[in-house]
Parts: structure tokens; sequence; C-alpha cells
């Protein structure tokens, strides 16, 4: 008998009838509990790897993956937000999760057997159908690959180097010291919260060096909390960020931006190497910015000291970090605190080369750098930072 298209169609018509009716029946078990016919979890996990391999194509890792900064930023966050179900070195998986269907996998004997490209793409969208989830906004590519780079870490990580890692106790002679140590940060439900923060942004907020992390010790209370509000209310996006505060209520924000903004600014600061051409370029953008192009003086607003409450202290802060922010306000996906949209249209108007000059002309000032109180005199870009219209970080003019 010849087999025409209509049987084929008719054929695929009652195949899949006949899946509904089965579906329909109730009879195909969905409890997690039952597990997976090995063929079938056989086949789900090749298909898995297959799709992550080939939609993971022209991905290229940055470079610094193996920056001990980025690598800590990926590592607190991966204690929170990952370790619940995978578990971690000295932290076994929690039982809940070895009750799911496919149970989430120890990932240090994992990790090996995928590329970086491979890990940034599973943690950036998540895996359908396994309880991983995708990062909490697809606008921060570069938190993700923090995480990317602490799980190339994992595998060679014992019980107490993690903690180091994850709990923000490297400079602690011990785990118990290092926990002891955040003790003076409250009592009660907000220690906890405070301990959170303080991997990442240390206890007083000034133990920041690298990674994209801002120095938020000696903020202005009112921009910490609105943007603590700001993430909450995801006005602005970071996969580690928005969870965090998510969970936060209007007292726990209020307290955790006094507790910050109450802390000293360091006045000893690093200053990262700079070409003094760059410098200058960052130099004439603070003082003076680009009328003719509508760019204001960063002085106008950012001084310092930050002429508005609700605008950041950016001196001394991490030249990464600024250049994240302004690179994000130039696309367009940056929110922030309800002022944030003026910097929407200064930033569009920024080359990638005023950008690299801002970021690293205010990184070179020292944390908590003040205008004299001697001399008072308005915030003018001539007189923005130094005395009789000097640079504070340049060698004077001839």
């Amino acid at each position: 008998m010849r087999i025409g298209w209509k049987h084929l169609v008719g054929f695929a018509i009652l195949l899949a009838l006949g899946g509904f009716l089965v579906a329909w029946s109730g009879l195909v078990s969905v409890a997690a509990s039952s597990g997976h016919w090995p063929p079938v979890a056989w086949f789900l996990h090749f298909t898995m790897r297959q799709a992550v391999d080939t939609q993971s194509m022209g991905i290229e890792p940055p470079a610094g993956l193996d920056d001990p900064h980025r690598v800590a930023l990926g590592a607190a966050h991966f204690a929170s937000g990952c370790a619940p179900c995978h578990g971690a070195p000295g932290e076994p998986q929690s039982p809940i999760a070895l009750e799911m269907t496919p149970h989430p996998p120890s990932l240090p004997p994992k990790i090996p057997s995928w590329e970086p490209r491979h890990l940034f793409w599973i943690v950036q969208h998540g895996v359908k159908f396994s309880g991983m989830p995708a990062w909490a906004t697809q606008a921060r590519p570069d938190e993700v690959w923090s995480v990317v780079a602490f799980l190339l870490r994992l595998p060679e990580l014992d019980a107490v180097g993690y903690r180091h890692l994850a709990y923000g106790l490297e400079a602690a002679g011990s785990a118990d010291a290092g926990e002891a140590g955040l003790a003076d940060l409250g009592e009660g439900p907000i220690a906890l919260v405070l301990a959170n923060c303080a991997r990442c942004h240390g206890r007083d907020g000034a133990d920041t060096a690298g990674a994209g992390i801002p120095l938020i010790g000696g903020q202005n209370e009112p921009y910490l909390a609105a943007t603590l509000r700001a993430y909450a209310e995801r006005h602005r996006a970071s996969g580690i960020m928005q969870p965090l505060a998510r969970a936060l209520d209007d007292e726990a924000i209020a307290r955790l931006a006094r507790h910050y903004a109450s802390r000293s600014r360091p006045t000893q600061h690093d200053r990262p190497p700079a070409e003094q051409g760059l410098l200058r370029h960052g130099e004439t953008l603070a003082r003076s910015g680009r009328p003719e192009q509508g760019i204001p003086p960063c002085t106008s607003c950012h001084g310092p000291p930050a002429r508005y409450p609700h605008y950041p202290e950016i001196a001394g802060q991490d030249a990464g970090y600024i250049e994240r922010q302004l690179e994000l306000f130039r696309s367009g996906t940056r929110g922030g605190t309800p002022f944030a949209h003026l910097m929407l249209g200064f930033a569009s108007r920024l080359t990638e080369a005023d950008i690299r000059a801002a970021a690293a002309f205010y990184a070179r000032m020292p944390p908590g750098t003040r205008v004299s109180e001697d001399e008072p005199r308005p915030m003018t870009p001539a007189t923005a930072f130094a005395p009789s219209g000097t640079s504070a970080i340049l060698p004077p003019r001839p």
C-alpha cells in the first residue's frame, strides 16, 4: 500500500490525540518523589548539554576572571544564592534540595566538565524544568561573570578556603575571629542582614578594593536608602542586590542606610596608576564638563563633597565600578534613585574615552576628600577639588 501525505498527517493527529488522552487520564506521574526513568534522565541531560553548548557559542570570557576581588564577589553571592541548593565545601546540600527532580548537583566535581562560556550561559539564563533559575536581571552580565570566576576556583577550595572567600573573612586569622568581628553591627535580625552586607562591603563600608563594588562607608544616608529601595522595587538592575534588598522592610533599609552613612570614609587611599593624559582628560570633564554638548561638570553634583543628599559620593571609588555605572547609564539600562534619569541624558553623550578618563580621575581622588572649610566658596569647576584652583591629584600646570 502506498503511504501518502494524508496518511502521515492522519497518523500525526492520532499520535497527538493519544498523547493528550494519556495526559488527560492523569496516569502520568509528575511526582518529584518518583524520579526519572534512567533513559529519560539521560536524554534530558543530553539535550541540556547540547543546548548550552550551541547557545553559548560566541560568548567570550572577559579578561581578569582570576582577579581575586571578582572571585570574592562571586563567592559572596554563591553563599546566599547558590549554596542552599548545591551545597559548598564544608556545607552539605539541603535535604530539601536532594528531594528535587532532578536534584541540584554538588558542583566541585562537575565544574571541570564545563567551559567558562557554558557556565556563564547557565548562570545567566537558568535551565527549564530543573529548578535552576535565570539570573535576576539580564542587564548585568558583569555580575554573572563574577560568579563564573568563583565557580572556576570552587573545585580547588576546602572548607576553610571557601569560608574565607564566601563570608568575607580573608583578613581574619580564623573563621571564628571573623565572625566575632561582626558583633558590633547590631543585634537580632538586623545583625544577620548587616553580616550579609559585610561580605562584599565590609563592616564599615570602606574595605572594598576592587571587583566593581562601591565604597559605601560615609555615603549620604538618603542616597543609600533610596538605592536600596530602587533595588527592592527593581528600578535598578543587579542580580546580587535585588534579591537581598527585596527581603528588607522600611525599617531595615533605614537602619542599614544609617549604619553605613555613620561610618567614616577612608582618608588613606592606594591610588591606582593612570596615564597623565587620561587624568587630564578626566580632570577637564570633572571641573568643566563639555557645555557645548550638554555635559555639565561632574563636580556640580558629585563634588567632592556631593552637593545634594540624594547624589552619591564618588571620590575614591573603584575605577571599574565607576566605568560600569557610566556604561549602564549610557546604554539606558541603569536605574536608581528618583534622580537617576538626569544621568541618562548626560551619559548618553559620553564617549568610551570620556568614561575611562572620568573613572580614572575620580578613582585617584582620596576617599573622604572635602573642600576646605577655611575658605568657604561656591562649588565651581575651578574650585571643586583643591585650594587655589590647583589639581588635587596632578602636579600644577607650568
